[in-house]
């Protein structure tokens, strides 16, 4: 099954948008919540990705940033 190159160059500004808006809510959870408890960055992170309009992530994807964040060191 052939995909037509043009389709691929339609949709990348689309999928570049998305991709920004999952890095902004990342870095905004990561910076408020580096090194708390998961569930807490887990709902912190999914509430911004809410607030990107970013809410269509994999759910295992959210869970391992949520994990990394979580898992983090911070000079608090």
């Amino acid at each position: 099954m052939a995909t037509d190159p043009s389709e691929y160059d339609k949709s990348m500004p689309a999928v570049a948008a998305h991709i920004a808006k999952v890095e902004r809510a990342v870095d905004r959870t990561r910076a408020s919540h580096g090194g708390r408890p998961y569930a807490e960055v887990h709902q912190a992170l999914v509430e911004a990705l809410q607030a990107e309009e970013a809410q269509r992530v994999v759910p295992q994807v959210v869970e391992g940033f949520a994990r990394q964040i979580s898992d983090a060191l911070t000079d608090r």
